[in-house]
């Protein structure tokens, strides 16, 4: 990773790899020259040893010139929000190993133990240390680089760790840089986050400068777009779902996107319509992964033809549908969705735990089938199936068909105790009105299957998300409870 960055600012030094919106932004020479210097200042070298890196999202530029810096060292980064409640931060920390946290100026709640820098004191040099050697500044492909935990959405968050090799695949050629339609790339993704970390990547080798906005409104993505002229944009579908809600196309101008990319989950298909309306310009693609398996991805130009549909593997990746021994279906039936990349691939970090890996192959987590054509269709997270008397019901499908109501902004489906049925079909809703249960199912009845329809119908003013943007299941069966 360091000679990525060292042979981009070598060749194009003036150009901006990171701008925040309202809080500045970093060239590729200064991004090289200060994290040589904040390298410089850890006390190292580090032999992959991991290094906390603690920020929020207004210190972006900080967290790339820490994260960087890290490496040149020698060490494994280990990224995480400052957003994160005190007990998960510690867990993350503990669990990984770390012999020494570095964040940013939000002064976050640090467990006890690992020594703590603040950055500002980094980079100024007050602590002192060796220069960085030959030695350091060139690790093994093959070496631990960064280890990202998974959300957490189905139990406790997993780190999962990538080397140098995973990182820097695919290879990007310099005279075809990703996104070299575009002058600057939008998004509003937090540190600590595959979609970050992935952003993160854009700023070191794609074309356009990566601007970042701290805090996600509508009203201001919607702003900092037109006020970038931006070509090329990522968000994750409770954005989308939010900047349609907000109507933002009726007060900012965004003709200049030529690419609106989704990433983190399945966008539903009512969704997916509505932003090619809303961005008049823009392709829109549906991008499939996971922290496990980065940088494997299917990809998905939306398609009237197959609005369900997330797409074919891309980059070099594979994708088949198997059992759980990895025995791969025919098409059209429905199992495991497992993804292989072209790279080296990811590991859980020693956690002992190998059962969504097999010969580079990444059990996804999800059920899926292929069509003839090779075009994967979810059927539901694996955790997620709600299996009601005889009947498996899919979570998505029915979120799908909620996303298409009128008055429903945002929605999500998940499994409730039914003394007959053993689960019934529960949904969480943000209504843009009054909403009643016999409403939404008597909209449902000519969509969906009776055993598909919710029995219980809880109103929101927002739905639990976690950092990524996923819908946080477990609390919504909590608050069904009460």
């Amino acid at each position: 990773m360091p000679d990525l960055l060292t042979s981009r600012a070598a060749t194009d030094p003036d150009h901006t790899a990171l701008i925040v919106a309202g809080h500045g932004s970093l060239t590729l020479a200064e991004w090289d020259e200060r994290s040589t210097a904040a390298a410089r200042a850890l006390p190292g070298p580090l032999k992959g040893e991991r290094v906390a890196l603690v920020f929020g999202a207004r210190e972006w530029l900080d967290y790339a010139v820490s994260w960087m810096a890290v490496l040149k060292a020698g060490g494994v980064a280990v990224p995480l929000s400052d957003r994160l409640a005190p007990p998960e931060l510690a867990y993350m920390i503990e669990d990984c190993g770390a012999t020494r946290v570095v964040h940013g100026g939000g002064d976050p709640a640090l467990p006890p133990g690992p020594a703590a820098v603040p950055f500002a004191r980094l980079l100024s040099g007050l602590l002192s240390g060796p220069a960085v050697s030959e030695e350091t500044a060139a690790p093994d492909p093959l070496s631990l680089a960064q280890i990202l935990y998974t959300s957490g959405t189905t139990g406790r968050p997993k780190g999962v760790a990538a080397t140098h090799a995973n990182l820097t695949s695919p290879p990007v050629h310099p005279k075809r840089r990703p996104f070299a339609h575009s002058r600057h790339l939008v998004h509003a993704f937090p540190i600590g986050t595959n979609a970050g970390q992935v952003m993160l990547l854009h700023a070191l080798t794609a074309a356009p400068a990566v601007v970042t906005l701290p805090l996600f409104t509508p009203a201001r993505f919607a702003a900092l777009i037109e006020e970038y002229a931006a070509g090329t944009v990522f968000v994750v579908p409770a954005m989308a779902a939010e900047l349609l809600n907000a109507r933002v196309q009726d007060r900012h101008d965004l003709s200049s996107v030529l690419l609106l990319g989704s990433a983190a989950a399945a966008l539903p298909p009512s969704v997916a319509a509505g932003l090619t309306a809303a961005f008049p310009n823009a392709t829109v693609a549906n991008y499939y992964t996971s922290t496990e398996a980065a940088p494997a991805q299917t990809i998905m130009i939306y398609d009237a033809e197959r609005p369900g549909s997330l797409g074919r593997a891309a980059g070099g990746s594979r994708l088949r549908i198997a059992n759980a021994d990895g025995t791969p279906v025919a098409p059209g039936e429905t199992g495991e969705v497992w993804l292989r990349a072209a790279a080296h691939p990811r590991a859980y970090y020693d956690s002992g735990e190998d059962s969504a890996f097999q010969d580079g192959w990444v059990r996804m987590g999800d059920l899926g089938r292929l069509d003839d054509e090779g075009y994967l269709y979810l059927v539901d997270r694996e955790s997620d199936v709600i299996k009601s008397g005889a009947f498996k019901v899919s979570t998505i499908q029915v979120e799908s068909a909620l996303h298409e109501h009128p008055a429903v902004a945002d929605a999500s489906v998940f499994g409730v105790p039914h003394p007959v049925m053993g689960t019934a079909v529960a949904a969480a809703v943000v209504a843009t009105g009054p909403l009643a249960l016999s409403d939404v199912r008597a909209f449902l009845s000519t969509r969906l299957a009776g055993h598909e329809l919710p029995t219980v119908l809880l109103t929101l003013d927002t739905l639990p998300r976690n950092a990524a943007g996923k819908v946080i299941k477990r609390e919504l069966r909590r608050m069904a409870k009460e």
